[in-house]
This record gives C-alpha cells, sequence and structure tokens, in this order.
C-alpha cells in the first residue's frame, strides 16, 4: 500500500497548559478528500493547527510524505507542499485581489496567476477591488486561490463554507472538486455538504477521532450524525 501523505500518530496538543488534542490518529492517502466533522470545541481545529505547527504538539509525531515534521517551522511545512486556509481567511484587505494572489506565488511566474482566475472567474472580475471590497465569499476564494498558488500537495480548510449563502458554499465546492491532485482535509459545520464533497469522514470528540466511516454512508446515518454531531447534521 501507498505511504500516507499524511500520518497523525497519537497526538497530544494544545495551547500552553490546555490540552485539546488527546491521542488523535489519523491517515489521509495521496489525492484523498477528508472531512472532519465534530461538534464546537472538539478539536477540528487545532488538528489543524497542529499539523502546520500552530499548536504545541505535546506527544505524538506529524508525518507528511513519511518525513517527520518535528521542529519545522509553519512556513517549512509550506514549503514542504502543506497548504493551509484557516477560518479567519488571513486575506491582506489593503492590497487588491491579483497583488493578493501574487503574495502567495512564492517563486511562480505572474502568469501562474491564471490558474486562480480560471478556478474563480469572480475573481478575475475583481482583480483590482481591494480585499476590504470583497465579499465574505470572494474573500474565501481568495484565500482558498492565494493556498493553491502554493502549489500545495494537502490542502488544509478550516470552516470554508461558514457564514456563506447557499449558492457561494456551492461555488466553493465545485471549485474543490476542480483541484486535481491535491489531497484535501476539511473541518466543516456544514457536515452534508462537507460530506456530500469527501470521500471518507472523521467524527471527533474530545479531541480524538469516534468514528470513522465512507462519507456518503455517514451522511445516510442519521442516527450516528445527531448522537455525536448533534443540530450540525442537519
Amino acid at each position: 500500500m501507498a505511504t500516507p501523505l499524511l500520518q497523525v500518530e497519537a497526538v497530544v496538543a494544545g495551547y500552553g497548559p490546555t490540552t485539546v488534542l488527546n491521542g488523535l490518529s489519523l491517515q489521509v492517502q495521496p489525492g484523498e478528500r477528508l472531512a472532519v466533522i465534530g461538534r464546537n470545541g472538539v478539536g477540528k481545529t487545532t488538528l489543524l493547527r497542529a499539523v502546520m505547527g500552530l499548536a504545541t504538539l505535546t506527544q505524538g509525531r506529524v508525518l507528511f510524505d513519511g518525513q517527520d515534521l518535528a521542529g519545522l517551522a509553519p512556513h517549512q511545512r509550506a514549503q514542504r507542499g502543506l497548504g493551509y486556509v484557516p477560518q479567519t481567511r488571513d486575506i491582506f484587505p489593503s492590497l487588491s485581489v491579483e497583488e493578493n494572489l501574487v503574495a502567495g506565488l512564492k517563486q511562480r511566474p505572474r502568469t501562474a496567476l491564471d490558474e486562480a482566475y480560471a478556478l474563480f472567474p469572480r475573481l478575475a472580475e475583481r482583480r483590482r477591488n481591494g480585499g476590504a471590497q470583497l465579499s465574505g465569499g470572494e474573500q474565501q476564494m481568495l484565500s482558498v486561490a492565494r493556498a493553491l498558488l502554493g502549489q500545495p500537495r494537502l490542502l488544509l480548510l478550516d470552516e470554508p463554507l461558514e457564514g456563506l449563502a447557499p449558492l457561494i458554499r456551492q461555488e466553493l465546492l465545485q471549485a474543490f472538486r476542480r483541484m486535481a491532485g491535491v489531497s484535501v482535509v476539511i473541518v466543516e459545520q456544514q457536515v452534508q455538504e462537507a460530506l456530500a464533497y469527501a470521500q471518507r469522514a472523521l467524527v471527533l470528540e474530545h479531541g480524538r477521532v469516534v468514528h470513522a466511516a465512507a462519507a456518503d454512508a455517514l451522511a445516510a446515518d442519521t442516527p450516528t450524525l445527531e448522537r455525536l454531531v448533534g443540530v450540525g447534521a442537519h
């Protein structure tokens, strides 16, 4: 069997004295789309932050393409092929759409911006607009497009659909489906949309995985969703 692209092994992690992840383990295969769901406060965001080196790891290992990431700063992890789109989106509000995208190019030529505009035509229409002039959905598209310009092999998406109109959510999900060759871990409260997009799903509770299933099987398993996720399952 192929080496998993990402291996999280018995990770205990958190912030300062606060432990959030309690022995969490998971794997992501090359090209796989994995949904991570659960109630608020169970450790979903901390999982992504631990992979990126933004949360303190006190036990366990994070391996990317078989290499232990211990000791690597977030920007070094990004250079290895990890992309991260945080819940806060973190675009530069005073820069134009195009200037924001250029910041994601790293060493690539400016012509690579065409990839972002092909994936998100709205951004092409607004390339001269300032980041602060964009709607929430457009800011999310910009944040995702900028991360993709760095050519990540694994993209970590934290609540990308949060607070967006249904039409914009569908536009984003369609774009995610067109991201060829990129593995994705999506953390999301819009449970049914996340499960429709992903191939496999994990449910977290108390900082560890308590249920794993094919995404379509979990989507149809209303009792399990009600028990482990609650109202977010609707």
